[in-house]
């Protein structure tokens, strides 16, 4: 397992930058288009609320992401895919409990399906590298979705399908697609960390070129 770049940020805010500009993932050149945009539907009607669990890297950066989007109610960061129940954030860091970080979304489903949040995630979110993300490295950081029923399950491996036949990225996708079984909520210091802690050096030299990339890519589904 590499190192974890957020437990030495503080000090090192040139070794972050050097890190984030070598190691932030890019879709293949040529193969994602200038614009990347998730349908988004609207209705006088609220729907009952749903989930999505998505692990993908480091939860500070997803949920900055994730909780940008209309439809999306509610984002908490967590651990889960693992064998340690109720874990730390020190024992999940250490590689040894077998669960990612996490991020647990509700969304209204009659604003924002969760093939929407799907093509967030796969866009995002770098699929092709197993154990790491960016800077972050270990399997604390590997990519899964949990699936909560058959009908997610089934909108995940099509969604790994057309990525792949489209060529988004140029090296094979490792994301996991595997059964939700349980999840286990980050301590309270994890919430909104990026908008509590915008100066820190890895929120300002990783998470925040990610929120700029983002909401280029998906400005007419942003929250107002």
């Amino acid at each position: 397992m590499g190192m974890n770049i957020k437990q030495i940020q503080f000090g090192m805010g040139a070794l972050v930058i050097g890190l984030a500009q070598a190691l932030i993932p890019s879709p293949a050149l040529g193969a994602a288009p200038a614009t990347v945009s998730a349908t988004v539907r609207t209705s006088a009607t609220k729907s009952a609320p749903e989930t999505a669990d998505f692990a993908g890297g480091c939860f500070w950066s997803m949920e900055a992401i994730f909780k940008q989007l209309k439809g999306v109610e509610k984002v908490t960061p967590g651990y889960a895919g693992g064998h340690t129940p109720y874990p730390s954030y020190g024992q999940v860091e250490t590689g040894t409990t077998g669960h990612a970080e996490t991020l647990q979304i509700v969304f209204d489903p009659a604003v924002i399906s969760y093939h929407d949040l799907l093509q967030v995630f796969f866009t995002m979110r770098d699929p092709t590298t197993p154990n790491r993300q960016g800077p972050d490295v270990g399997t604390q950081y590997r990519s899964i979705i949990f699936y909560r029923d058959n009908a997610q399950k089934k909108d995940a491996q099509q969604e790994i399908q057309a990525i792949t036949a489209d060529h988004l990225w140029k090296n094979p996708v490792v994301t996991e697609v595997v059964p939700y079984t349980n999840f286990y909520h980050a301590e309270a210091y994890h919430y909104n960390y990026y908008a509590r802690h915008p100066n820190e050096p890895y929120c300002k030299y990783v998470i925040a070129p990610e929120i700029s990339e983002f909401r280029a890519k998906f400005r007419s589904e942003l929250k107002r």
